[in-house]
């Protein structure tokens, strides 16, 4: 279906598209139309780079159906295999800005989180990918597939053996909605906290997950404002499972260079160092 035609679907009238920057996987326009201001999503031509990364556009648009009652989040307007359309939320991404007080920034994210994490879904793993009945089964085959991925496109991962850890992640009885990828680029915000964008790599699982990217490269644990706000409590077993997904992350950011066409060194030695860390608690 052609923008003109999804946007007429939608019911907008008027509308004026400029492209938006950020994204690193969908192509994301602002319309603005007599309706108001909206988001369009379109996804790339071509087969995925990562085996996760089918029908991501129907994902988003499931995270933002789920979550809309208990977080802020966009609302949907229109979806299909080819695009969605939702509204617009308020606010700037918090990254790089010295204009927040983040203290309460965070504590406000921490309860929109904690909320987002009482949404429980039918079963465990990536909705466009078929669900499990144990996280444990999930997980193992999400970090298989990644790996077969970095086989796939020549990119050298460590070894990991989850299966030495099997207790830990047995723990997790529950599928919670997980955003997957909230670091301060989609977070907005003005005085205070106004919502979490792309939710693409939603998943059924684990709310300890969430915790990698909420500090990316770095320690959730030095983040008390936000887990005091959540709630949460560490574990010896969640800080076991939590660098299993910080290495489950990071060999995805490894492995997805290569299809991007990512040539920034620097950036990789960052990736790389803080698989290291994640690996070194695993052993």
């Amino acid at each position: 279906m052609t923008v003109e035609r999804i946007l007429a679907a939608a019911g907008l009238t008027g509308a004026e598209l400029s492209p938006l920057g950020g994204g690193t996987y969908n192509s994301v326009y602002r319309v603005s139309a007599r309706e108001g201001e909206f988001v369009l999503k379109t996804p790339p031509a071509g087969l995925p780079g990562l085996t996760y990364e089918r029908q991501l556009i129907r994902t988003e648009a499931l995270f933002c159906t789920l979550a809309s009652p208990v977080a802020p989040v966009p609302q949907v307007v229109y979806a299909d295999d080819t695009a969605l359309l939702t509204t617009c939320l308020p606010g700037e991404p918090v990254f790089g800005r010295s204009d927040v007080d983040r203290p309460r920034l965070r504590r406000q994210l921490g309860t929109a989180v904690r909320a987002l994490h009482d949404v429980t879904g039918p079963g465990f793993g990536y909705p466009q990918l078929g669900l499990r009945t144990t996280w444990t089964e999930a997980f193992t085959g999400m970090f298989g597939a990644v790996r077969a991925d970095a086989e796939r496109h020549g990119v050298a991962l460590p070894d990991l053996d989850l299966t030495r850890h099997a207790k830990a992640f047995d723990e997790v009885e529950r599928p919670a909605l997980v955003h997957f990828d909230l670091w301060d680029g989609n977070v907005l915000a003005d005085t205070g906290l106004t919502g979490f964008v792309d939710g693409e790599r939603a998943f059924w699982g684990d709310p300890v997950a969430e915790f990698v990217s909420l500090a990316l490269f770095g320690s959730i644990e030095d983040d008390p404002d936000l887990l005091t706000a959540h709630g949460f409590e560490f574990t010896d077993a969640a800080r076991v499972r939590l660098a299993a997904y910080q290495a489950y992350l990071y060999s995805i950011m490894l492995t997805e260079r290569v299809p991007r066409g990512s040539t920034d060194p620097e950036f990789e030695r960052v990736i790389m160092d803080a698989l290291t860390r994640a690996l070194g608690v695993l052993a």
